[in-house]
């Protein structure tokens, strides 16, 4: 079984498409991307005793949205250790096993609902189902972008534009499933969880089948590795440990940080959000359909900024993401409080635009930054970022909602402190993503060094 998944084994042979690639890659994404659409869980899961209202027993949406930041935190933590396994591994191994946490973390989730325990819920969904995330998101993403070296943002942005797109499938499936299987006794949502599980399941291990990496030293027929004019563009390597001990490293992590931050509080109660800030305006279908929305300028994002940083730069596409974005953020209040829900939309439809573009260009920033032998382990670490920007993000919108009712704002207007808080991440990211400059070459690595590694890190993936 082990040399059925073993690295070498899935070394592509002569002739093979790389186009055929990327579908693998969106398998996996577009199942894992349904953690997008957890909040239309949400307000089902505060009703699981009382079935038709809230009963005093049941859960409270501050206990919930900790299932959704646990999945984050275990996504960056996973990626992180992952990363360099995966480099080691490979993508199969690696997305085999991110088929296993994540469809077994949608099983435990069911039990944890039918027990009414939220315990397993955390478990499920939140730890395993995380660490599955992690495994899943981290496997495609430096295979394609040795795939395709001559267009590393299109790349990245066909790796990561899936995990976008995942809620525009999952927010109609989880409601669609919910509706089938609610009853007197029931609101569904164990029974939704348990077919969902199965099914990303065997969508999941057909990407890993079907996944494969180049030989050593590939290129793209009939192209050549430009001379390196942009100063931000290497052509050197930097090994996965070295690259913890430069300044770049970390500047990049906050950018991604705050990033994500200013988002993914906001996405993750999108549903119950525009029931309130429209309350009578909007059904619970409706909301579904917002969050569905939301993941299709996500997903699309992906792909559009992801492909306009091969152009632009991917220094200048960060900036237009925390220029343009904390613009946005601050005048979304103001259409709130107008009953502007037509604009409200359209806002958030463009945040969710450069939230998700900041996702796909981020692997080729670091590739830019720190070379491609081992932007996958690099990238992984990095993605710890994510991590504190699931606890950062929710806690802010969670709790400053619960506080600012309690001192008696209105509902619908509970939202406008986190929306100013949110532009003033992004103006911090600004200044970050300025600072950034290329790698000094005392963090390059030698031939030597190249030498002694491939024991460890097979030819597979050896590009020197």
């Amino acid at each position: 079984m082990a040399g059925f998944f073993s690295k070498q084994r899935i070394i592509a042979r002569s002739g093979y498409s790389r186009w055929l690639a990327p579908p693998a890659a969106l398998s996996v994404h577009l199942c894992i991307g349904q953690a997008y659409a957890f909040s239309v869980f949400n307000d089902p899961l505060t009703r699981v005793i009382g079935i038709g209202a809230s009963a005093p027993d049941d859960w409270k949406l501050t206990e919930l949205g900790w299932i959704f930041s646990l999945a984050i935190v275990f996504l960056g933590l996973s990626a992180a250790f992952g990363g360099k396994w995966l480099e080691k591994v490979g993508p199969r191994l690696t997305m085999f096993v991110a088929a296993c946490c994540f469809g077994g973390g949608f099983f435990i989730a069911a039990l944890g609902v039918k027990l009414h325990e939220i315990g397993l819920l955390y478990l499920g969904y939140g730890v395993i189902g995380g660490i599955g995330l992690g495994l899943g998101y981290v496997s495609p993403v430096s295979t394609l972008i040795k795939w395709f070296p001559d267009r590393r943002g299109m790349a990245t942005g066909m790796a990561i534009m899936g995990f976008g797109g995942g809620a525009m499938i999952g927010a109609p499936l989880s409601v669609w499933l919910m509706d089938q299987f609610k009853s007197a006794t029931s609101v569904g949502v164990s029974e939704a969880f348990l077919v969902m599980g199965a099914v990303y399941f065997c969508s999941m291990l057909i990407g890993a089948l079907a996944i494969r990496i180049p030989p050593a030293d590939w290129l793209p027929e009939g192209w050549t590795p430009p001379v390196v004019a942009n100063k931000m563009i290497t052509d050197k390597h930097v090994h996965i440990d070295q690259a913890l001990k430069t300044p770049q490293f970390y500047l990049l992590w906050l950018v991604l940080c705050l990033n994500v931050s200013a988002g993914i509080g906001v996405l993750g109660q999108a549903s119950v959000m525009i029931q309130e800030m429209f309350k009578g305006s909007v059904t619970p279908a409706a909301a579904a359909g917002f969050v569905g929305l939301l993941s299709l300028f996500n997903m699309g994002g992906r792909f559009f900024w992801s492909s306009a940083s091969d152009y632009l730069g991917r220094k200048h596409t960060y900036m237009i993401f925390f220029a343009v974005g904390a613009v946005l953020y601050a005048t979304i209040p103001t259409m709130g409080m107008a009953g502007n829900m037509a604009m409200f939309v359209l806002l958030y439809a463009l945040i969710m635009s450069m939230y998700g573009g900041g996702f796909s260009t981020i692997p080729a920033y670091l590739a830019d930054i720190f070379g491609t032998r081992f932007v996958g382990g690099i990238h992984g670490r990095l993605l710890t970022a994510w991590s504190t920007a699931g606890v950062l993000g929710p806690v802010l919108v969670n709790y400053l909602r619960e506080y600012q009712i309690g001192q008696g704002v209105a509902k619908a207007e509970a939202y406008n402190m986190t929306m100013y808080i949110m532009a003033g991440l992004l103006l911090v990211g600004f200044a970050a993503n300025l600072a950034i400059r290329p790698v000094h070459e005392k963090h390059h690595m030698k031939h030597d060094d190249f030498d002694e590694l491939d024991g460890i890190y097979p030819a597979g993936e050896t590009d020197h």
